[in-house]
C-alpha cells in the first residue's frame, strides 16, 4: 500500500519530505523488528524515545519514518503532532478499516471488565451474533483462543485481530478498555456503538499521577464521538458523577440506585446467585448466575445493559448469563478434591481484593485463609491498604511474592506488613510462592477456604525481568499430589 494512502486520515498538522508513493508492505513500532518495506513509528515513551532508534529500522530495511520531528536520515518521513495518534489511524488504514464493519462493544472500569466481556459475549452468541473479544485474559475469534500481552493491544496488533474478525464473519466485538490505552491513544479513530463503565477505585498510580488522572483517562471512551451509547453503574459514585457531568442520555445500571436495568430479590450461594432482573417498564427475567459475589450480579447487569443498547433481547439475555459456568482466574473454584475449597483470583487492587473476600466470606463455613501479595515497579501506596483489608477480612493471611519484576520482594512485603499488623489478623510471611501455597494447603481444614489472590489467569512469575512458569492451577495440583 503507498505511504501517501495511508496518511490521509491522520488528525492535525501533517508535514512530508521524501518520496511519499513509496510502497509500505509492514507497520512496525519496533526497530528490531522492522523488515524490508516497513513503515516505522518513532513514538516517544516514558522511558525511551523510538526517534533514537530510527537508524536500527531503516538498516533493517524501513523505507519510512513516522515522526514528531524530522530526522537527518535518508528515507520517505511524515512529520505528525501525535506519533501515537497517527499509528491508530495509519493502522486502521492500512487493514481496510476492519472497525467500520464490526458493531463494536467497549467496557472499561477498575475491576469486572474480564467477567463482563465473557458475559456479553455469550448473550450476543445466543442472539445468533458471532462475537469476538478482546481482553485481560485473552482475545477470541468465535471459539479460537489467542494470547494477549496488554489488556488492549496496541494499535497494530489490535487492527490485526480486528481484520481477523471480519475476516472470519465474526458482526461483533467486545473489547476491555484500558485507562492506559485510552492514555496512549491506542483506539484513537475507533467508534464504539456501546460504551460501559463498570466502577472506579483505586489501581495504577504507578502510572497515572493520582486518581483523578486516571479517572480522566477512563472518561476519554465516553466522548460523543467515541461512542454512540452509554451504560454505567448509578451505584459507583465516581462514575455516575462523571457521566452525568457529561449531560450525555445514557442506561443507567445498579442495586441500590434508581435504575433502569436492576436486581431485586439477589439470593447468594456458594456456586452462584440468582436474582430477578428488571429493564424498566420493559421485561423481567429471572436468573440463575454460576458466578458468586454481588459484584457479579453488577457484572450480570452491566452485560444486560450493553447487549439490550446492541440489539439483545430477554431470552438472549437469560440463555447468555447462565450458559456462563466460570471465567479463567476469576473467584474460580479449582476442583482439588479436598474437604476445603481452593479458589483462583486475580485480585491485585485494594477494592477487588475486598470485594473478593467478602464475596467468599458470604459462603465460608470455616476460616478463610488468604494468599497474596503485591506487583514489583507498580502503585507502592496500595500495599499497606491491601494488607489491612485482608487483615481485616481473612482468618488467616500468608503474604508472598506477586511479581516482583525489579524490586526486592522482601520490600514488598515489608509494606504490604505495615498494613496488616494493627489488624491483628494472625499472618506468616513466605517469599516463595510456590511453598507459601504449599503451606496454605497443608494447614487448612474441612470447611476452610484458601484464597490465591494476584495471579489468575496469569502462568508466570515476573522476576527481575524474565517470565518464570507460574501456573497456579498446575501448581496447585502438584502440590497436593506430592502431600
Amino acid at each position: 500500500m503507498k505511504l501517501k494512502a495511508l496518511i490521509g486520515k491522520i488528525p492535525g498538522k501533517v508535514s512530508t519530505k521524501g518520496n511519499i508513493d513509496v510502497d509500505i508492505t509492514e507497520l512496525c513500532v519496533d526497530s528490531r523488528r522492522a523488515t524490508p518495506g516497513a513503515l516505522f513509528f518513532c513514538t516517544p515513551g516514558l522511558h525511551m524515545d523510538a526517534h533514537d532508534f530510527a537508524p536500527q529500522a531503516v538498516e533493517k530495511g524501513a523505507v519510512a519514518l513516522v515522526v514528531e520531528r524530522f530526522l537527518p536520515l535518508d528515507v520517505p518521513q511524515v512529520m505528525v503532532e501525535d506519533v501515537r495518534v497517527a499509528v491508530s489511524y495509519v493502522a486502521a488504514e492500512y487493514f481496510g478499516n476492519p472497525a467500520e464493519k464490526l458493531m463494536m462493544l467497549g467496557i472499561t472500569g477498575t475491576k469486572g471488565k474480564t467477567t463482563t466481556s465473557f458475559l456479553v459475549k455469550a448473550i450476543m452468541e445466543a442472539a445468533g451474533i458471532k462475537t469476538g473479544l478482546i481482553g485481560t485474559v485473552c482475545s477470541m475469534i468465535g471459539d479460537e483462543t489467542l494470547s494477549n500481552q496488554l489488556t488492549t493491544p496496541d494499535p497494530i496488533e489490535m487492527q490485526t485481530l480486528l481484520r481477523r474478525m471480519v475476516d472470519a464473519g465474526m458482526e461483533c466485538v467486545i473489547m476491555e478498555v484500558s485507562a492506559h490505552a485510552l492514555a496512549m491513544h491506542r483506539l484513537a479513530g475507533v467508534r464504539f456503538k456501546v460504551a460501559a463503565f463498570s466502577n472506579f477505585s483505586q489501581d495504577h498510580l504507578d502510572y497515572f499521577p493520582d486518581m483523578d488522572a486516571y479517572f480522566a483517562a477512563k472518561m476519554k471512551l465516553f466522548a460523543p464521538d467515541v461512542s454512540e451509547n452509554v451504560v454505567y453503574n448509578v451505584d459507583d459514585e465516581w462514575v455516575s458523577a462523571g457521566i452525568r457531568a457529561l449531560g450525555r442520555e445514557a442506561m443507567r445500571i445498579g442495586i441500590r440506585e434508581s435504575s433502569d436495568v436492576y436486581a431485586n430479590d439477589i439470593e447468594i450461594g456458594e456456586r452462584g446467585c440468582s436474582f430477578l432482573m428488571t429493564w424498566h417498564k420493559r421485561f423481567r427475567t429471572t436468573i440463575s448466575l454460576h458466578l458468586a459475589g454481588i459484584f457479579n450480579v453488577y457484572n450480570a447487569l452491566m452485560a444486560a445493559g450493553i447487549c439490550i443498547c446492541a440489539g439483545a433481547g430477554p431470552e438472549s439475555i437469560r440463555q447468555g448469563l447462565e450458559s456462563v459456568y466460570a471465567v479463567p482466574g476469576r473467584i474460580e473454584l479449582l476442583d482439588t478434591g479436598t474437604p476445603y475449597r481452593v479458589i483462583l483470583d486475580y485480585a491485585h487492587s485494594p477494592d477487588s481484593l475486598e470485594n473478593v473476600l467478602k464475596a467468599v466470606r458470604e459462603t465460608s463455613k470455616g476460616r478463610m485463609i488468604a494468599l497474596f501479595g503485591c506487583g514489583g515497579d507498580r502503585d507502592r501506596a496500595k500495599r499497606p491498604v491491601m494488607g489491612e483489608i485482608a487483615g481485616k477480612l481473612a482468618d488467616y493471611c500468608v503474604l508472598t511474592s506477586d511479581n516482583p519484576r525489579n524490586e526486592d520482594p522482601m520490600a514488598i512485603l515489608e509494606a504490604i506488613e505495615t498494613g496488616i499488623k494493627p489488624t491483628g489478623c494472625e499472618y506468616v510471611v513466605i517469599e516463595n510462592r510456590r511453598e507459601a501455597i504449599r503451606y496454605a494447603l497443608k494447614i487448612a481444614g474441612a470447611g476452610d477456604v484458601v484464597v490465591l489472590a494476584g495471579k489468575g489467569h496469569e502462568t508466570y512469575q515476573e522476576i527481575r525481568g524474565e517470565k518464570h512458569p507460574f501456573d497456579e492451577k498446575v501448581v496447585v495440583r502438584e502440590l497436593l499430589e506430592e502431600m
